[in-house]
């Protein structure tokens, strides 16, 4: 791909009136940073599909290294596939919460709420990453910054999908556990194997509100103002 190829911006997804939304949140950015939640119980409403391809446009923004936009999404919003995912990443969830001592009550408990948002999430998107288009180097440690460039601007993407759901109305939960076992999601979903699976993120309206964390003073993040 030549660098004037990259340098075009992809076309524009018209977005739906918020106003002709339910739920739709008429906030300004600050607003919306502010806002923004993580949801573990989702109802069983439809997502609108033009919602969910707004959302991803908006994730199609995000900065990447050269303008490469190396994130790939996968769409799942039927009950089977959405079963065979849960069941499949079940399997690697207990073999790895063993490893950690966890006993059989604990290990169930966490893999069925683990399953259960997997399952009731209207919509889920998996992030991926794709290295192909990443600049080589000789050395390892140019590649190595090169790939966390890349895994960088794949969070900034995520983050912007998350903003505009919460813009439109929805909510969502960011699930790192395909990150754990990427050959077991890559065979269940039959992905080629360059893709890179980094990420779940459930898609849908709010049955709950969530408790939300505490968030840390900002003096106390900031190390130094020079």
């Amino acid at each position: 791909m030549s660098g004037d190829e990259r340098s075009v911006p992809p076309p524009l997804v018209p977005l739906p009136d918020p106003a002709q939304l339910p739920g739709a949140r008429a906030l300004d950015l600050p607003e919306l940073i502010r806002g923004r939640r993580s949801v573990r119980r989702l109802r069983s409403d439809p997502v609108p599909p033009e919602l969910v391809t707004a959302i991803l446009e908006a994730a199609c923004w995000a900065p990447s290294p050269h303008g490469t936009q190396p994130w790939r999404f996968v769409v799942l919003t039927r009950d089977e596939r959405k079963q065979e995912l849960a069941e499949a990443m079940a399997d690697a969830w207990r073999h790895h919460l063993a490893m950690d001592g966890q006993d059989d009550e604990t290990i169930a408990r966490r893999l069925a709420g683990s399953q259960r948002r997997l399952r009731e999430a209207p919509v889920l998107i998996l992030v991926c990453l794709d290295p192909s288009d990443l600049d080589r180097y000789p050395d390892a440690e140019r590649q190595q910054a090169e790939r966390i460039m890349a895994i960088q601007s794949l969070g900034a993407a995520v983050q912007n999908l998350l903003l505009m759901a919460y813009r439109l109305g929805l909510d969502t939960g960011w699930m790192c556990a395909p990150l754990f076992c990427p050959d077991v999601v890559r065979r269940v979903l039959d992905l080629p194997e360059h893709l890179e699976p980094q990420a779940l993120v459930t898609l849908g309206y709010a049955a709950a509100d969530p408790q939300r964390r505490p968030r840390r003073p900002l003096d106390r993040l900031i190390v130094a103002w020079e």
